[in-house]
């Protein structure tokens, strides 16, 4: 297995484009699977230069109805005409908004997308050989409190709290990715079925939103409860929840970046 991140807040690589925004490569035996997509065509650009082929991408995974997340869809469907499309109907008819300095639209703009390359996902399921999506994710523990400033428009047009029902996680041997992890990295690691020994994705820490007595009781929770797994985060992760989140837990905890390749 190895996976490259094509999009991301940061990078070490001069070369590579940055944007708020996530996509990874995920590359097993049998599949090449696109983690979202970034926000725009950034990816594209970004995976010319890393000389990776996105037209030979079999599924693309979306884990959310944010822009940041499945704004690059549309233009990787126009190098790409063959990947199936994994998503929740939720995050595809849902209007989103965010009230992080003045409101405004987060939602994405969706392309069409043929019947047969669609695989709308409404529980947890294997949608294909050893490719487990986590649909529904209980909210058992703790929610980011980031999440306070994400809203979706109801039935009536009013804009109210994000549940996070259109949110998605995606399982492929042993390794756990949590896109932004909206509803919880702990609630997504309980929802999971099968064993983990890798997660990667943003943990949507943002800075001066948890309490530092917060951050470390997670970071003891997850290492009495995840004593085996390995952490790589970005994308939505504040550099100071990072820096104390890697004090606390060490090399069990990594950072990734535009061009890293694990």
């Amino acid at each position: 297995m190895k996976w490259t991140v094509l999009v991301d807040n940061r990078t070490d690589n001069p070369s590579l484009q940055t944007e708020h925004g996530l996509s990874i490569l995920l590359e097993t035996e049998h599949h090449r699977i696109l983690l979202d997509t970034g926000a725009s065509d950034l990816l594209i650009g970004n995976a010319e230069k890393l000389h990776i082929d996105l037209s030979a991408v079999d599924y693309v995974f979306i884990s959310h109805g944010h822009s940041d997340h499945a704004g690059g869809l549309k233009h990787l469907m126009s190098v790409n005409e063959k990947a199936k499309v994994i998503v929740s109907a939720d995050a595809m008819s849902g209007k989103f908004y965010s009230r992080r300095g003045n409101l405004h639209s987060i939602t994405a703009e969706w392309p069409t997308i043929d019947v047969d390359r669609l695989i709308v996902a409404d529980q947890t399921c294997e949608v294909a050989d050893g490719i487990r999506v986590i649909a529904h994710i209980p909210q058992v523990h703790p929610l980011p409190k980031g999440n306070r400033n994400l809203y979706v428009q109801d039935a009536n047009g009013d804009l109210v709290h994000d549940d996070f029902r259109h949110e998605l996680a995606l399982y492929v041997d042993g390794l756990l990715f949590t896109g932004c992890a909206h509803s919880g990295l702990e609630n997504i690691l309980e929802a999971c079925r099968w064993p983990v020994h890798t997660v990667v994705g943003g943990f949507h820490l943002l800075d001066g939103q948890e309490s530092e007595e917060e951050l470390n009781a997670l970071a003891r929770r997850l290492e009495a409860d995840f004593p085996r797994t390995q952490f790589y985060t970005s994308h939505c992760t504040g550099d100071q929840v990072f820096a104390h989140l890697k004090a606390a837990m060490g090399e069990q905890l990594q950072t990734f970046r535009c061009g890293t390749i694990k």
